[in-house]
C-alpha cells in the first residue's frame, strides 16, 4: 500500500510578490527551496494564514538569497503582499517507509531568509 506524507515545508514565510498577468505558479528564492528539498515545477499547496485560503501551484526557481516569495498567475487573487503563508509538498510512498520518512521542514525568519 502507498500513502501520501509530508515530504517538504516552508512554514510561515512572508508574499513579497503577487503577479496577476503571469503565466502561473509561485515563485521561491533558490535557498528556500533547497533548504526545503524542493524543485523547480513540484506540486506544492500553499495555505494562506492571513485569510484561510488553500491552493495548489508549481514552484519556479527565484534569485538565491532574495527572500523572494511570489504568486504569480490566476492565485495572486488569492494572496496579498505581507500576507503569511505555508508552502508545503507531498510524496507517495511505501506504508512501511513512511513510517521511517523524516520531511524537510524550514522556520524562515521574517525577511523569509534562512535562520543560521
Amino acid at each position: 500500500m502507498n500513502i501520501q506524507v509530508l515530504k517538504s515545508k516552508i512554514h510561515r514565510v512572508k508574499i513579497t510578490q503577487a503577479e496577476l498577468h503571469y503565466v502561473g505558479s509561485i515563485t521561491i528564492d533558490e535557498a528556500l527551496m533547497e533548504a526545503a528539498n524542493l524543485i523547480e515545477n513540484e506540486k506544492v499547496q500553499i495555505v494562506n494564514v492571513n485569510n484561510g485560503e488553500r491552493l495548489e501551484t508549481y514552484v519556479i526557481k527565484g534569485e538565491r538569497g532574495s527572500g523572494m516569495i511570489c504568486m504569480n498567475g490566476p492565485a495572486a487573487r488569492k494572496v496579498q503582499v505581507g500576507d503569511i503563508i505555508i508552502i508545503i509538498s507531498y510524496a507517495t510512498m511505501d506504508f512501511e517507509e513512511a513510517k521511517h520518512f523524516k520531511p524537510s521542514i524550514i522556520f524562515p525568519d521574517q525577511h523569509n531568509r534562512l535562520i543560521h
